[in-house]
């Protein structure tokens, strides 16, 4: 998976600087997102969508679908939380088998589907991409389910 985040930079002329400071975090972390050393938080994944009014799913490389998308600042955690119940329901196996499948524990899982946590950067990926999902349909930008093939 290419993650789109420096070609939409350099694309809009920005620097690695000023989207730090948009993102209120600093140069180098920025920098290690764009570098895909570390996975970029979701909440940072939203905002920069809604930043650059894009699909997430185009900024992530999930598809090459490029999409001009604009939604609220405003995350809502709870219908994140019903998606999340939804997509493990899909998979149509137990907690315990979905959570080995995506490296992770039950009570993690529960915290997502309960809404007590949003889910991480690098699951949303993985749970998008092995289930072929939206990632803007699963963070309640859109209202489409799944990824429209590459």
């Amino acid at each position: 998976m290419k993650c789109r985040l420096k070609e939409i930079r350099e694309e809009k002329e920005l620097t690695k600087r000023k989207l730090a400071t948009i993102l209120n975090v600093s140069d180098s972390i920025y920098a290690r997102w764009e570098n895909s050393q570390d996975t970029i938080p979701t909440r940072r994944i939203y905002q920069l969508a809604n930043y650059y009014q894009l699909n997430i799913d185009y900024l992530l490389g999930l598809t090459d679908e490029k999409i001009t998308m604009v939604s609220s600042n405003k995350m809502d955690i709870s219908l994140i939380a019903t998606r999340i119940v939804e997509v493990r329901k899909d998979f149509n196996e137990t907690l315990r088998t979905f959570v080995k499948r995506f490296n992770t524990s039950s009570s993690t899982w529960s915290a997502y589907e309960t809404g007590k946590t949003l889910i991480l950067g690098t699951f949303l990926i993985e749970v998008c991409r092995i289930g072929n999902y939206s990632a803007d349909w699963l963070l309640g930008r859109c209202d489409t389910k799944y990824l429209s093939k590459k």
